[in-house]
């Protein structure tokens, strides 16, 4: 089992805020505590000092780290050597070499947030200490010299769709899970609600949030309805009696249709 087992909603707390790691492990499926962008790096020697002393259920944590490369790198290596945290997010992966520096000791999401990243992907998702890929929208835009993911109406600009399919593409092609990317206005839940929906639907295994309040949204999205389970049952028992493809309910039914089903009752 991987700590993307236990469910759809990921939640990152900063690793300087020690009393809400309990909480935020309570509420979400697992944790994200962040050693890089959510904490100042006059406060990163504080959270590291937090992380060892933090006792939460290690099969459902994830550390990210700083990317490799960096000193910040180093001294969040040794930090984990001093833990029971096993499962590093690397941020602002970018090539295989970064991941030989993690060691064996971890398994790994490579965070694609960079257009080297992204371009990336198949190879870091082939890594055999890989278990997920994520990407990441802002850090994206920004490292092509833009300014902002999302067009006025708040939907992905096209560069941001790309790089969202490739990830989850590379991710695929290796048997390895995709998370989706965090969504950042926390008043705008219809959106969230919609980005969270279509991710289950296209294959995601998560999605990743930085609010209690995104959990349950992520969670609902993810759990099919009481229409799909029942099409998804009915469907698999029809196929028990069938030979190859057949009619079922006026739809036609092939191998394709089954594995959405047997998706559908996973997720369930």
């Amino acid at each position: 089992m991987t700590v993307l087992d236990h469910g759809p909603a990921l939640l990152f707390c900063p690793a300087d805020r020690p009393e809400r790691f309990e909480k935020a492990l309570q509420r979400a499926d697992a944790v994200i505590l962040d050693l890089e962008d959510a904490v100042a790096p006059a406060a990163k020697t504080a959270a590291r000092g937090a992380l060892i002393e933090s006792e939460l259920d290690p099969d459902r944590v994830i550390v990210r780290i700083n990317p490799p490369g960096t000193d910040a790198f180093v001294a969040d290596l040794a930090t984990l050597s001093q833990t029971d945290y096993r499962t590093v997010m690397i941020a602002k992966a970018e090539g295989v070499p970064q991941l030989r520096a993690i060691g064996r000791r971890f398994t790994i999401i490579a965070l694609c947030e960079t257009a080297r990243g992204v371009v990336a992907a198949e190879k870091l998702a082939a890594h055999d200490q890989v278990v997920a890929l994520m990407w990441g929208a802002e850090d994206l835009v920004a490292s092509l010299g833009g300014t902002s993911s999302r067009k006025p109406n708040g939907r992905y600009r096209d560069v941001a769709r790309v790089a969202r399919a490739r990830v989850l593409l590379a991710a695929g092609a290796q048997g390895k899970a995709a998370v989706d990317a965090v969504h950042l206005d926390i008043a705008e839940t219809k959106r969230l609600t919609i980005e969270a929906a279509d991710a289950a639907a296209s294959g995601f295994a998560a999605t990743a949030c930085i609010h209690p309040s995104q959990v349950q949204i992520i969670r609902d999205a993810y759990r099919p309805t009481p229409a799909a389970l029942a099409w998804a049952r009915s469907v698999l028992a029809a196929a028990e009696t069938e030979g190859g493809v057949f009619t079922h309910r006026g739809r036609m039914v092939d191998e394709p249709v089954l594995r959405h089903a047997r998706a559908t009752l996973r997720r369930a």
